[in-house]
């Protein structure tokens, strides 16, 4: 692993960090402000509003020029992000400081794939992805639990100033964040100039088999991702779960993904991509469903645990089918592509979920993300053969046929 691909990672996994301590955070301030779950839900799905238009564009951008450039400025935008969300003091204030923390997180989840997808070899993909995502979870773990022990003991209007306090704590992990993506930028080896804008379409993209199939997955997985982490906290207060122990679910949920993560390449081989990503799915649908039969903490703790190693592989898998699916130069491109779909999920799925939770309560929320889950399980066990197979099998003229399909696309 070269230095510029740890310290990306680093960024990631500490702009993590910020990202999971001030979302859980801003539906406890939402609540001390007295709003309801409906409120909870909008707030959450303005963080993927505005990243839903810029995805392409800015994937583009890192395809002709570099990831790490991409990188520092996500990760500069995150810690005025986590400063507006200090201050807000309204749900619409907030909503806007959550907008704002979703293109920070956006441009420092493409910057830090596109440094990986351009750096590593093909045999590496796997186990670097999943490295960055296993710094994704860690950050997902310490977040929560960062959080839990700065709002501990708060309840009501208390929330309010407890959690301003906590977004500044935020800010200034966002700022670590930043200084790491510089390093990585300083790195960039000697050399490396820009290069021409790819040209490959974003239909000829999705034309090409598997890709569609993995995007749904990663999809289904991060969209129950940010329900668990916004409703979490709506589930405690209704049945007097504190912050701190709801802290301590997510951050399980969380460390089990993390788990989940390691030695991925060793399943992916025993296993199968497809096959390893229909099971997880379906682990994770059950441990959601489960959610809503009871309020034990020690049980929830078990769900929340199954819950994590179920939504832990979709996406450093969901990653290294793209990348290896597509020609070197449209690969920032196509993971641009699936962070778009990620966040038309993380839009319309806190939405529905906020109205669902006004109707029929905030436990059908969980049962919702069950069905997303299970559907997405079974899109990806539809598909005829293994897409590793299908990698595996295309040699090099095959790729150079299809980046000609592309470019003339």
């Amino acid at each position: 692993m070269t230095r510029r691909i740890a310290f990306a990672v680093l960024a990631m996994g500490t702009g993590q960090v910020a990202i999971y301590l001030v979302r859980p955070t801003t539906s406890y301030r939402l609540l001390g402000l007295g709003h309801g779950a409906t409120a909870v839900g909008v707030v959450a799905a303005t963080f993927a509003l505005v990243p839903l238009f810029l995805a392409i564009p800015l994937g583009r951008r890192a395809d002709r020029r570099h990831g790490a450039r991409l990188l520092v400025f996500g990760c500069a935008v995150e810690t005025l992000g986590c400063a507006l969300l200090a201050i807000g003091q309204s749900a619409v204030a907030l909503a806007g400081g959550s907008a704002v923390l979703g293109v920070g997180h956006l441009a420092i989840a493409l910057g830090s794939q596109a440094v990986i997808a351009r750096e590593s070899s093909d045999d590496d993909h796997d186990r670097h992805f999943a490295l960055l995502t296993a710094g994704v979870s860690g950050g997902q773990l310490l977040g929560p639990l960062l959080g839990g022990v700065l709002l501990a003991g708060r309840s009501g209007p208390a929330l309010v100033s407890a959690s301003g306090r906590a977004m500044l704590v935020g800010a200034g992990i966002a700022g670590l964040a930043t200084a790491f993506a510089a390093v990585a930028e300083r790195d960039r080896p000697a050399g490396d100039a820009d290069v021409a804008e790819a040209r490959a379409s974003v239909g000829s993209i999705l034309g090409i088999p598997g890709v569609t199939a993995a995007i749904f997955a990663s999809v289904a997985v991060l969209s129950a991702t940010d329900i668990f982490t916004a409703y979490l906290p709506v589930m405690g207060e209704q049945r007097n779960i504190g912050p701190s122990v709801i802290g301590v679910l997510l951050a399980l949920r969380a460390g089990a993904s993390l788990a989940s993560r390691i030695g991925i390449g060793r399943l992916v081989a025993r296993i199968g991509r497809l096959r390893l990503m229909t099971g997880a799915a379906v682990a994770a649908a059950v441990g959601f469903a489960a959610l809503t039969l009871t309020g034990d903490v020690l049980v929830l703790a078990l769900i929340a645990i199954v819950v994590g190693l179920g939504l832990g592989f979709a996406q450093p898998l969901s990653m290294t089918i793209v990348v290896q699916l597509v020609p070197d130069h449209a690969r920032a491109s196509a993971l641009a592509i699936r962070l778009t779909g990620n966040r038309l999920g993380q839009v319309a799925a806190p939405a529905a979920a906020g109205l669902l939770a006004g109707s029929a309560g905030a436990l059908s929320v969980f049962w919702m993300t069950a069905g997303l889950l299970v559907g997405s399980g079974v899109a990806v066990a539809k598909r005829p053969q293994p897409v590793a197979d299908e990698v595996e099998r295309r040699d090099e003229d095959d790729r150079d046929r299809l980046a000609d399909e592309l470019a003339g696309a």
